[in-house]
């Protein structure tokens, strides 16, 4: 009679806990494996922690991108979404302070002027966030880039070129942590 009870709780404990299809989870912040956006399935490629000053974990972030894209073409004119869970408050008017450098490293003084407006566009919607909290970039080709935060879209901004270089914060070149980027274009 105990082993059947025991068995019992084992097969309860099986159906109860969560497998692979539902994703990768990183500091507890977990990220689905696939989202749809629109009528296109994107893979979860990775996630991975952002520490700032070393110590502190400031966010976890997750990279999506379409079923058999390599990392190497995640800055191409592609669907694709990034998930920043914070770990820490931040407030609305940090963004942009925290964006201008790492887009100036990565653009050239005339890349950087053809998108200035709409930077300025998508500073001005960013609103503070608590822990828990999460902002979504979400690009459609030939519909631009999506910010949004907890799900509820807050503007959307046009442009192939305006999503390069902004998904370039994370992913460019010169981008804001290099450890981040690695992990997150290494993939799961």
């Amino acid at each position: 009679m105990i082993a059947y009870r025991w068995w019992c709780y084992v097969f309860c404990f099986i159906l109860l806990t969560p497998g692979a299809a539902a994703g990768l989870t990183i500091q507890g912040v977990t990220f689905a494996e696939q989202i749809q956006v629109e009528s296109t399935p994107l893979q979860l490629h990775n996630a991975a922690l952002l520490r700032y000053l070393l110590f502190i974990k400031a966010y976890v972030a997750a990279l999506y991108l379409p079923e058999g894209v390599p990392a190497s073409q995640a800055l191409d004119n592609i669907p694709k979404r990034l998930e920043i869970s914070y770990l820490v408050p931040i407030q609305g008017s940090d963004f942009g302070k925290g964006a201008a450098p790492v887009l100036e490293r990565n653009l050239t003084p005339r890349q950087l002027a053809g998108i200035r407006e709409r930077v300025e566009r998508l500073n001005a919607s960013y609103r503070d966030v608590k822990p828990g909290d999460r902002y979504s970039l979400t690009y459609r080709p030939g519909q631009g880039t999506e910010l949004a935060l907890n799900g509820s879209p807050l503007i959307t901004i046009e442009g192939e070129d305006f999503a390069a270089a902004y998904f370039g914060i994370w992913l460019g070149r010169d981008p804001i942590d290099e450890k981040l980027k690695r992990d997150l274009l290494e993939g799961n």
